[in-house]
């Protein structure tokens, strides 16, 4: 997964959480624009991060885009609005990834997004060494898989719960973001 697929880019749809969101506000979707022109406002921009039209959640097959399934009632919904889900149950989240996650170039709202999503940690086989660092910075853990381990090795289907512990004397103070 890359830094693309993360961080919002390209236009804003008129159907997802962005351009809902915009509509609501009384802006006509002539007027959204892109993701870029729309950087300096982090309502738009958690709303469209890991958004992207490729991306392939496996947690909601059959999907393209931003979508993965709510496990407490099985609805397949936007990542956005599954993560608010979350957010208010208080249930941090945990991305599992493949190889070089967050290579590409490095984007700073590949991690902010990450991190107003309510995403604490993200597996993965490996990372791309700036995009772990802005992880690291936005407060998300990064985990790495034994060398020769991954999601697939291991049986992991995403729906599990994971305990991650020993780290609370070097945990920072939780982040808070206002209407998030």
């Amino acid at each position: 997964m890359t830094t693309d697929h993360i961080s919002p880019a390209g236009n804003i749809r008129k159907d997802g959480p962005a351009g809902s969101w915009l509509v609501e506000r009384g802006v006509a979707p002539g007027d959204f624009n892109s993701y870029g022109s729309r950087r300096g406002n982090h309502e738009v921009m958690v709303r469209g991060t890991f958004a992207n039209v490729r991306l392939r959640n496996q947690l909601a097959p059959g999907t393209e885009g931003g979508f993965t399934t709510f496990f407490p009632t099985g609805d397949v919904t936007t990542i956005y609005d599954a993560a608010m889900r979350y957010a208010a149950a208080g249930t941090p989240l945990v991305v599992l990834a493949g190889k070089e996650y967050g290579s590409g170039s490095s984007r700073d709202w590949a991690a902010k997004g990450t991190t107003l999503l309510g995403v604490g940690a993200v597996l993965a086989e490996s990372f791309e060494r700036i995009h772990r660092s802005n992880l690291i910075g936005m407060g998300v853990l990064p985990l790495q898989y034994l060398p020769g381990e991954s999601a697939e090795s291991l049986g992991l289907s995403g729906e599990e719960v994971f305990d991650i512990t020993g780290l609370e004397a070097a945990a920072p103070l939780p982040l808070r973001f206002p209407n998030s």
